[in-house]
């Protein structure tokens, strides 16, 4: 008996991992059977086999995003979705737009706007009380470090220029008054959110991480880890994966509490068994939902200064202030818990913007090394703004994967404004330091952190190429000698963040691998490319289409 391919591709340039190159592709049954010359390929094909002809195309293992955050992503493109529109005015005429295509919605939340469009990076109550006075509105920015709130939100909230700010974050208040001006920053957007605003069902977590999903297919992601994974989000996950709604392969980075303590590491322990017992359809193509990490966030953002520094941040005219930033864990706990979940099999995902932050995460990574001995948990460090010279060499020694986000190493608003003026020159000169890590043997992944940036790996390679704005190509390059090269980053989001996610079969294109598959509309390897101008033309999770233009 013949059995014939249920899909070929041709015509594209197909990538099966750095420097080596097919002209076609077969699958069949969700897995690569067959990669090589076109006329060999085509002989694999039956009268049902689909046959996509993609000339000038490109063919790509699909992309992984070590760092996302999908249900919340999704949850706001299904509500309220800023990141796409720019300045204060395009933001208030989209949320009196949702608040009044929705009498019936109690709370107006959603988010995603900069911080760059408004004065110090501070949004006012006073712009969305006169858009929507009766009901809350709760808004996280970009980035999720802080919230814009009007005035009836803090009413409910209790807050008043009599609130304490909590230890791990801040109330922007007037000078004069001390009244709360409408922004949140941090930990006060956190307790604000998880105490006053309504939780999500399951349903709506459900929807969420499916138009996430489909969001992410779009652009050729195939499998990502979700670096915010909480009880409610982790069943949902679990909900749809058994269903098989969850057509894209997942690792789930379980939220460390910062408010407890090592106490919480024995829930952790029960929500990984529970994860593991869901049966996915695809779970003999080595795919599903894989709560097996643990997330920690260490500090928080440089814009507005949170991010944990060993040096003061300057004042923005010339001299030091006296704020080091925050540390959300103290290093004492840090350090007993990689040693602790490191003994206990778990992968530690850890967020540092701040070189004080990115060093306390190496500290408590060696602590671990030392009491654990070496072993193949795959612990990384996300964003890594700052990090000095030094710190920069332990990576490879202490075997930690660098998860960068490379949208973020570019000249815009945010940087030149809330950021370089708070660092001083010589730090701002050692920022999102790329080509330092590689040239030291780090490896490397990469994740968008979207919805704080764009999800779009093909905009993020971009500019981890030429470390200049894609929508803005004659700006001076950010620091150019950072860049890195084309085969490099492609490897990075793919093979390299499929090794974070422990995906021996995702990151490259082999025979008898599943078949996660990105095609692009444009070869983005020939010369002087912008890798941001192709397009996905076609998307394959486990061989199945998951997107198509």
């Amino acid at each position: 008996m013949i059995l014939h391919t249920d899909l070929i591709i041709t015509g594209a340039k197909v990538r099966m991992e750095a420097r080596r190159w097919a002209e076609a592709v077969a699958i069949r049954d969700g897995r690569i059977t067959a990669l090589g010359p076109e006329d060999e390929i085509r002989s694999l094909a039956g009268p049902r086999t689909e046959h996509i002809h993609a000339p000038g195309g490109l063919v790509l293992p699909g992309f992984q995003d070590a760092h996302v955050h999908t249900p919340f992503g999704g949850r706001n493109l299904l509500r309220i979705w800023l990141n796409d529109l720019v300045g204060r005015h395009a933001y208030l005429d989209a949320i009196a737009a949702y608040a009044h295509a929705h009498p019936e919605e109690t709370w107006i939340t959603g988010g995603g706007w900069a911080m760059e469009h408004f004065p110090g990076g501070t949004p006012r109550k006073e712009d969305l009380d006169a858009i929507c006075p009766d009901r809350p509105v709760f808004l996280f920015n970009r980035d999720v470090h802080g919230a814009w709130v009007n005035s009836r939100a803090l009413e409910l909230a209790g807050i008043t220029k009599d609130t304490p700010d909590p230890v791990d974050g801040r109330i922007e208040r007037d000078p004069v008054t001390g009244e709360p001006t409408g922004t949140l920053h941090e930990g006060a957007a956190y307790t604000f959110n998880d105490r006053v605003v309504p939780l999500p069902g399951q349903e709506e977590w459900q929807a969420a991480i499916l138009a996430g999903q489909a969001h992410l297919h779009s652009l050729g992601v195939t499998g990502w880890q979700d670096a915010w994974v909480t009880p409610d989000t982790q069943l949902a996950y679990q909900a749809l994966a058994a269903d098989g709604r969850l057509t894209g392969r997942v690792v789930g980075a379980l939220w460390w509490e910062r408010h407890r303590g090592l106490e919480q590491i024995d829930d952790l322990v029960t929500r990984r068994v529970a994860g593991r017992a869901v049966n996915s359809p695809r779970a003999h193509l080595g795919s599903g939902f894989f709560p097996t990490s643990v997330k920690i966030m260490t500090d928080g953002i440089l814009e507005n200064h949170t991010g944990a520094l060993l040096e003061p941040y300057c004042d923005g005219c010339g001299g030091a202030g006296d704020n080091h930033g925050l540390t959300y864990v103290d290093q004492e706990t840090l350090t007993a818990a990689l040693v602790q979940l490191d003994a206990l099999g778990f992968q530690v995902h850890q967020h540092a913007i701040g070189d004080r932050a990115a060093r306390n995460a190496l500290d408590a990574i060696a602590a671990a090394r030392a009491a654990n001995g070496p072993g193949d948990h795959r612990h990384h460090i996300a964003h890594l703004q700052l990090v000095r010279p030094n710190d920069i060499k332990r990576f490879v020694d202490l075997d930690v994967i660098a998860n960068l986000q490379t949208y973020w190493a570019m000249s815009e608003p945010q940087m030149d404004e809330l950021t370089i003026p708070f660092l001083g020159p010589e730090r701002a000169a050692m920022q999102y330091r790329f080509a330092d890590f590689w040239a030291h043997g780090t490896r490397l992944a990469m994740g968008s952190d979207w919805a704080v940036t764009t999800a779009n790996p093909l905009e993020q390679i971009e500019v981890a190429v030429r470390r200049v704005d894609p929508a803005n190509r004659s700006n001076a390059p950010f620091l150019p000698d950072q860049r890195l090269a084309l085969d490099t980053v492609v490897d990075a989001f793919t093979a390299g963040s499929a090794f974070v996610n422990h995906d021996a079969e995702g990151g490259a294109l082999r025979v008898g691998a599943r078949a996660d598959i990105a095609l692009l509309d444009q070869d983005i390897f020939r010369p002087d490319f912008p890798a941001s101008d192709a397009r996905v033309r076609l998307t394959l999770a486990s061989g199945e289409i998951v997107h198509r233009l």
